[in-house]
């Protein structure tokens, strides 16, 4: 229960017991981090449901608020970051990295957020009926998505990104996909979840060489608007 709560405590605002986390509570924490998501998920899908009673779009809205709010927006942080190094790299890896490196929010970033609200505002609005409750499964996927490129990347900088690396064993990844398939029976469209991860992966290897926590966090991003995507495309 401790590190369901240190993961909870660190990947949203909900208001939660202070927890010692010591370093084998904050391993077994990180492993948590799509139960961490499928708690997080259900609470949007009934903030958006009961909202989208009365009205579909205030619906989407309150569902985008309540994801963002209950979130802090850490990882929309992590793609603006992720942004705005891209957009002043210009194919020069090194500026790449240090622009990363930098706190300010330049205006790839802002225009990165602003795209990812939008997206997900709409995807929101055009779920299908009973859509709602593929939330929760959307944030747990996204979720395991930094677990998976901890694995496969190096870090690159001490920090998130090498604590995860530290963390993650095999039999998470192995026991997260077996779940994650199983999902894949309720909500068909998670099997997209698999090339979203894998996709990414590969182009942070390319782009990047590694992963860092911001890198992490705009995965999450993508993978959940990507999910939303799918399932709004199979309707």
């Amino acid at each position: 229960m401790r590190p369901l709560i240190v993961a909870l405590g660190f990947l949203t605002r909900l208001p939660l017991p202070r927890v010692e986390a010591s370093g084998g509570v904050w391993a077994a924490s990180i492993r948590c981090y799509p139960l961490a998501g499928l708690i997080l998920g259900a609470i949007v899908a009934a903030v958006g449901a009961g909202v989208g009673a009365r009205d579909p779009w205030l619906g989407a809205l309150a569902a985008l608020v309540a994801w963002v709010a209950l979130t802090g927006a850490l990882h929309l942080d992590g793609l603006s970051d992720l942004a705005d190094a891209l957009g002043a790299a210009h194919g020069d890896r090194a500026r790449l990295l240090r622009v990363l490196a930098e706190p300010q929010v330049g205006s790839f970033g802002v225009v990165a957020i602003a795209l990812q609200l939008l997206a997900k505002l709409v995807l929101l609005h055009a779920l299908p009926p009973g859509g709602w409750w593929a939330l929760p499964l959307i944030a747990a996927a996204a979720r395991a998505g930094p677990l998976a490129w901890a694995c496969w990347l190096p870090p690159l900088k001490p920090g998130l990104g090498a604590t995860l690396a530290e963390a993650v064993r095999g039999r998470d990844l192995a026991g997260w996909g077996a779940l994650l398939l199983a999902g894949a029976a309720l909500q068909p469209a998670l099997l997209a979840a698999l090339p979203l991860i894998a996709l990414y992966g590969w182009w942070l290897r390319r782009r990047l060489g590694g992963v860092n926590g911001d890198a992490h966090g705009a995965g999450i991003e993508l993978i959940e608007t990507g999910l939303l995507a799918t399932i709004v495309a199979l309707g």
